[in-house]
């Protein structure tokens, strides 16, 4: 994910972090993603602030957006990065300036306390709420925001298509030792087979 590898050696996409795949499918749903462009390109001019970085959600996410093309501001508790297919260095710009920009905001602080400033969003911007506590006020947002204030039931569905993915690639796995066994024996077969056709020949 970090280095945007998108399959296995065998050909197989890799399973993703949860929520962050669930955030990806919302702004991918919401139209954000550009249809047109091809894969690893499709967010491509669009600003993204991700407020949280931990290893469970808001780095995997920031990594995820930043390898479709988007340019991704990653909010800590005290430092702001900028993420550019999976290239992290330490922003110029401060937690406000990032947001004013961004066409996409993830808010995902684990705390009641933490509110930002409805202000800072522009118009027309996607808000996503990641977070069990509500990280901005709903009701002073600009009406063209499109807010989504929880990927719960997303989240959900992210982890059931993780399980069938694993699952199929078990299956595909069984099917390949398999065919590997079969193929051992039609050799085994095909050699005994030769050995007699020469045999007979001589």
């Amino acid at each position: 994910m970090y280095r945007n590898v998108r399959v296995t050696r065998d050909g197989a996409k890799h399973i993703l972090p949860c929520t962050p795949l669930a955030v990806v499918k919302t702004v991918d749903r919401l139209g954000l993603y550009d249809r047109d462009l091809p894969v690893g390109d499709q967010l491509r001019g669009v600003t993204a602030t991700v407020v949280n970085r931990s290893e469970v959600v808001g780095r995997p996410l920031a990594a995820l957006l930043a390898n479709d093309g988007a340019e991704v501001y990653s909010v800590d508790i005290d430092s702001i990065y900028v993420m550019r297919r999976g290239i992290m260095a330490e922003a110029a710009h401060s937690v406000e300036e990032a947001v004013r920009r961004s066409d996409i905001v993830v808010l995902g602080v684990p705390s009641p306390n933490y509110k930002m400033n409805p202000e800072w969003i522009k118009d027309g911007a996607v808000v996503v709420n990641v977070a069990s506590h509500k990280n901005v006020d709903e009701a002073a947002l600009d009406p063209s925001v499109k807010y989504v204030p929880l990927v719960g039931k997303v989240t959900v569905a992210m982890l059931e298509r993780n399980v069938l993915r694993l699952h199929d690639a078990q299956l595909d796995k069984r099917r390949r030792e398999k065919a590997l066994e079969a193929a051992k024996y039609v050799g085994a077969a095909a050699a005994v087979l030769l050995v007699g056709f020469l045999a007979l020949r001589r």
